[in-house]
């Protein structure tokens, strides 16, 4: 029967119950409508891919996601928990186990499941010297001949290209420096990461010794392989500071690089992901490759890293995924319901 042959009191009816169930379609599929979400990160360039890959789930279930705000860790879980950002998605756990317990915790704070595992941070040198002088732990640059190799400002001592105050891994270097009684023979370089590694790879390139800090996922790592440029140092014994000072960093294979293997996790506001249980289900089901992370950085860091490039390299990954990114946003709108 067609809706012009049912009476006019009907038709209005039928209409109304047709309108009532469009908008009941939409509202499923759409949970996030008139809702709107801040996006935090830190002062690394290379977070941005995978922060924007979160932002992007977000608009597909209708919220409104304002641009990126960068912050640095301690004071994004700060941030985080009064309310006035909605979610992180660099939360390495257990390196900013601190700042997450001394922003709230679990009671202000929200994290579960897994973005990106398999993360890993740790100390290298260059092969050619490590072979050379059968350097395999970073005691053994308690030695100041040994140390003087990594000199590269003068001092006689061995200078490493450290971490940016305020990531978390700086507060571990200092400790290192103090466990391992290094504050003689090595100096923590500090300041803007991507200056000093580009530095330490120019050097790399003209045959000097190196020294440097790095983490997995991430381009350096792709630029100075593994096993095949550099390598990494082993430390003594496990020592880490505050809350993991009794922590066993050893891996599965026993090597030990004096930090814990971490996991990239989705950190959000816990009132948030509470009133808004579909954003939650998206931060607890989304989970990304380091690879894939890595692979990215990499084109980040030889010349593709505009915010069209980055945009490009989301919807590409996205079209590479589509399965597995549909069905993110599916149990995100059941859990909507």
């Amino acid at each position: 029967m067609r809706m012009t042959d049912l009476p006019r009191y009907l038709r209005g009816a039928a209409l109304a119950l047709t309108a009532a169930f469009s908008l009941g379609a939409f509202a499923a599929e759409m949970p996030g409508k008139g809702v709107t979400v801040q996006p935090l990160k830190s002062s690394i360039a290379e977070e941005t891919f995978q922060t924007e890959l979160v932002m992007q789930g977000l608009k597909d279930l209708g919220y409104t996601v304002q641009p990126i705000k960068e912050i640095e860790y301690a004071a994004g879980h700060v941030a985080l928990a009064n309310g006035d950002a909605t979610f992180m998605a660099d939360h390495w756990d257990p390196l900013h186990v601190d700042f997450y317990e001394r922003a709230g915790g679990d009671e202000k704070l929200f994290r579960q499941g897994v973005y990106s595992p398999g993360a890993l941070q740790g100390y290298l040198i260059d092969k050619k010297t490590a072979e050379k002088y059968g350097i395999k732990s970073i005691d053994q640059l308690k030695d100041p001949k040994l140390a003087k190799l990594f000199d590269a400002d003068g001092d006689g001592k061995a200078d490493l290209a450290g971490c940016n105050p305020g990531w978390g891994c700086e507060k571990v270097i200092e400790h290192h420096l103090d466990a391992y009684g290094l504050r003689d023979t090595i100096t923590h370089k500090q300041g803007a990461y991507a200056a000093i590694i580009a530095d330490t790879i120019a050097r790399y390139k003209q045959g000097q010794p190196i020294f440097y800090y790095t983490w997995t996922p991430y381009w350096v790592s792709g630029v100075l392989v593994p096993g095949k440029d550099v390598v990494w140092l082993q430390v003594p014994f496990s020592s880490l500071p505050g809350e993991r000072k009794d922590v066993d960093t050893a891996l599965p294979d026993g090597s030990n690089y004096g930090f814990q293997a971490n996991s990239q996790r989705i950190v959000a506001n816990r009132a948030f992901v509470e009133a808004h249980p579909s954003a939650g289900k998206l931060f607890a089901e989304m989970k990304l490759s380091a690879n894939d992370i890595s692979a990215q950085n990499l084109r980040m860091r030889d010349g593709e890293n505009k915010p069209a490039d980055i945009a490009r390299h989301v919807a590409a990954w996205i079209k590479g995924h589509r399965a597995t990114y549909d069905a993110w946003l599916a149990a995100a709108r059941a859990a909507a319901k």
